[in-house]
């Protein structure tokens, strides 16, 4: 009996004890962009793996309108973490675009901490239009789907169109009819992308099961020109897609994403999140391909991150420590770790 009754102290002493830790978890409420993207998808099989390596935490992935609607959430203290390019992070450092007169709004500011994969951005159109369209600049005057509104998609795909003198008339298109919609003729073009060279976005393929589309290359002229303004720019293999898109190569304009948390994170726990990312990269691949360019090289993709915004947004402390560690920290940014 008394056995009996000091196993049943010892279960209910447990018991309680996983309670206040699981109630003493600190949320970490993560912004991402909507529900079929690319972002979302990723976010969730993250946040999955975050939560059982990191207890003290409970990560819930928050999917809003766009990357962009993320950082603007933190930045006036909505949300704890959010999901940041290279491309959004100029924008807000120049007070530009999507950012312009946001500053005044400004209660905290982002820093990098964590970056995840490339995004490759292109055009897709009617595969029947093939031969009616052969480069990006045929779209002149047409109705283009270059993505939501918020979205850095699109931000990147018009900086693109500008840089070619490209004027097009832009179509904002629900993600669940841009299929029908180019099928039908509302649209001509819309904007094409892929994760970490590897993954196609959910409505992406839900496209692909309304009309048959083929990808628009830009021409060697038009690839030059992206060039000398600054794009980089990157070959894929069409297999990505997983369907025929009527090219021998995908031509792409790629961008860095990462997800990102702020300064509230200690330095100890964002090298920590960094390390289990790490130990745990071949699972969150396996989880979700979004993830296949850190699996390849994670410590390469953190250096290539933070090359790309160094100077737009400072760098969290712990992200600095793991760098370098790792021996990919360049001294020349140490002016640039964020202090609290």
């Amino acid at each position: 009996m008394k056995k009996a009754l000091s196993l049943l102290i010892v279960t209910v002493v447990l018991a309680v004890g996983a309670y206040e830790a699981s109630s003493q978890a600190k949320d970490i409420r993560w912004g991402t962009s909507a529900v079929g993207s690319s972002g979302y998808r990723a976010l969730v099989s993250l946040a999955g793996v975050l939560n059982r390596e990191m207890p003290a935490y409970k990560f819930t992935a928050l999917p809003m309108p766009g990357a962009i609607v993320t950082i603007k959430a933190y930045a006036t203290g909505q949300i704890d973490a959010y999901y940041g390019s290279d491309i959004a992070f100029y924008e807000l450092a120049s007070d530009t675009n999507r950012f312009k007169g946001f500053k005044a709004q400004l209660k905290r500011a982002p820093v990098q901490s964590l970056w995840t994969y490339t995004v490759e951005v292109g055009i897709g159109i009617r595969a029947r239009d093939r031969e009616k369209y052969r480069q990006w600049r045929d779209l002149g005057g047409k109705r283009v789907f270059t993505g939501p509104l918020p979205w850095d998609t699109r931000a990147h795909m018009e900086r693109a169109f500008q840089a070619l003198g490209l004027k097009h008339q832009y179509v904002e298109v629900d993600l669940a009819t841009a299929g029908s919609l180019l099928e039908q003729g509302g649209i001509e073009a819309f904007t094409v992308y892929t994760n970490a060279e590897a993954a196609v976005p959910p409505w992406i393929i839900e496209t692909s099961l309304v009309t048959d589309w083929a990808i628009l290359n830009p021409s060697p002229e038009e690839a030059q020109i992206l060039r000398k303004a600054g794009f980089p720019i990157t070959e894929l293999d069409p297999k990505v897609f997983k369907r025929n898109v009527y090219v021998d190569k995908v031509v792409f304009l790629p961008y860095n994403y990462g997800f990102h948390v702020g300064l509230e994170v200690p330095d100890e726990d964002v090298y920590r999140m960094l390390t289990v990312v790490e130990k745990k990269v071949d699972e969150l691949a396996k989880a979700s391909v979004d993830f296949e360019q850190i699996r390849k090289d994670m410590v390469g993709m953190q250096r290539k991150g933070v090359e790309s915004a160094i100077e737009y947004v400072p760098v969290h402390p712990g992200l600095a420590r793991w760098m370098r560690e790792k021996g990919v920290w360049d001294s020349r940014w140490d002016a640039r770790i964020a202090k609290r």
